[in-house]
């Protein structure tokens, strides 16, 4: 029977967690995890304790790279791999709880400010790029010298990008070199003008020129890759940049350029249409994807109070990484939002796929704030700090009297006219979720409610007082496929 319907039981002990990826060769250390400037950085700080997260492709090396960096500095290195959320962010919770005084973040990386202040240093990597190769794409892909373009690139492809553009500035006059936006030195004085910060990358800007102007040749991926959507980072830009400007990728290693137009059209137009099923939505699932990000609490609350604004039912899940089986046991749930650094927002699905759509917090507030967008914004949003007060881009809800919220709207996937939300300020006291019964109780009116009442199996009901009292007796044995009483049929 069980290799009839299921795997055997022994399947799940044989099962191997999965590969921590190639070693790099003992020689190699020093340059690949720059361990030189990491043991100044360590040494610089005085730190004794000091927390390695690495990701899981680079946990192969994780014991190595501590061994050199406590030979080097004297401090106590504490390897942090299982996060909880992201290999991406920063994991200061897992440093606090080692007691670590510092942390160095190994491999590609968010560069989303922590939640509580921590001194941090970033190793990229250093990928080799192919710079001759590289140049001739781009003088392909650009044929006018004199439009402008700016240079993007993966983050372990960073430290060539201007190499690169000394090959092209004798030719090309409006060329901009980006970089990663990594956290200044303590002590260090701001530049001066200040760079424009955007998609985890500094882009020196002159004087009265905007990043809507320009171009995007990015350097980064491989041919290797089946899906390019699966690339978290590149889809970022793709859905942040001006829709009317070029924008190219080219591989580092063999300077093969391809042409992202329609890629960027195809993730705007999913984009869209989680807009719409957010609007559709009655019940909000809200998913806690981070808690090391500055300002997850002030997003949250956001969320929340979007929701609430446009007529719909919220519900705050932590649950960890989402995965299709996680979600499933919620299915009164409509559309799930992750609030997550950018990186993990935009993260490639699992292959099974998702019961119900995971939205980015900007679709929910499309969907929610009838002002959205604000007037002249060209691009996506990816991070939810981008929609929060202070920043430029933030847009407040309307009035309960504004007539935005009475505009008729239409869903583009049922065809359907949709009722304007009854939106009531939170300290109005007739707003209420409490709902008389004809025995003049009063219980609590809940989609989450209603549905487990339609259904026919409950749960457990303690049932108590309600059933003998009898002696205890022994059970059946084994696993759920094969228990001892059943033999081998």
């Amino acid at each position: 029977m069980e290799s009839t319907f299921s795997s055997p039981a022994e399947a799940a002990l044989q099962r191997e967690a999965g590969s921590a990826g190639l070693r790099t060769p003992l020689g190699d250390l020093d340059r690949v995890y720059e361990l030189e400037r990491v043991a100044g950085f360590v040494r610089d700080l005085g730190c004794q304790r000091v927390a390695l997260q690495f990701p899981d492709q680079l946990l192969g090396d994780a014991g190595a790279v501590a061994a050199r960096l406590e030979e080097a500095t004297g401090s106590k290195m504490f390897i942090l791999g299982d996060t909880a959320y992201g290999s991406c962010c920063v994991d200061v919770l897992g440093a606090e709880q080692a007691g670590a005084q510092a942390l160095v973040h190994f491999g590609p990386a968010c560069l989303s400010p922590p939640a509580r202040p921590l001194p941090v240093a970033f190793v990229l990597g250093q990928r080799s790029v192919a710079l001759e190769l590289c140049a001739k794409a781009f003088e392909a892909q650009n044929p006018d010298p004199t439009a402008p373009v700016v240079l993007l690139s993966e983050p372990s492809c960073a430290h060539a990008l201007e190499a690169l553009a000394t090959l092209l500035r004798p030719r090309y006059l409006d060329l901009l070199v980006s970089s990663p936006a990594l956290p200044l030195p303590a002590g260090s004085l701001n530049p001066n003008p200040e760079p424009l910060e955007r998609f985890g990358r500094r882009f020196p800007l002159a004087p009265g020129r905007c990043l809507e102007e320009y171009g995007a040749f990015y350097v980064g991926g491989s041919e290797a890759i089946s899906d390019p959507d699966l690339d978290p980072d590149l889809s970022r830009l793709l859905l942040g940049w001006a829709p009317g400007r070029p924008f190219s990728s080219c591989c580092p290693d063999t300077g093969q350029t391809q042409d992202e137009g329609v890629r960027a059209g195809r993730l705007r137009a999913r984009r869209r249409y989680l807009v719409e099923r957010a609007r559709d939505a009655r019940v909000v699932g809200l998913l806690a994807g981070t808690l090391g990000v500055a300002r997850h609490r002030e997003a949250l609350a956001h969320l929340r109070n979007l929701t609430q604004a446009a007529g719909k039912r919220s519900y705050v899940l932590a649950l960890g990484r989402p995965t299709p089986a996680k979600l499933a046991n919620f299915p009164e749930v409509d559309v799930f939002v992750l609030l997550a650094c950018p990186l993990g927002t935009l993260a490639p699905q699992p292959s099974g796929g998702f019961f119900r759509p995971v939205l980015a917090p900007c679709e929910l507030e499309a969907a929610c704030n009838p002002a959205w967008p604000p007037p002249g914004l060209a691009p996506h949003l990816t991070h939810y700090v981008d929609l929060l007060p202070g920043s430029p881009f933030h847009v407040p809800l309307p009035p309960p009297d504004s007539e935005l919220w009475d505009a008729p709207d239409v869903s583009l996937i049922t065809g359907d006219l949709r009722p304007p939300p009854a939106w009531k300020p939170s300290d109005d006291p007739e707003c209420s979720a409490l709902t008389p019964k004809p025995q003049l109780e009063l219980a609590e009116s809940s989609p989450a409610a209603s549905f487990l009442s339609s259904r026919s199996w409950k749960g457990l009901q303690p049932r108590l007082g309600q059933t003998p009292v009898t002696g205890a007796v022994s059970g059946r044995r084994g696993i759920a496929i094969a228990y001892e009483d059943e033999g081998n049929s």
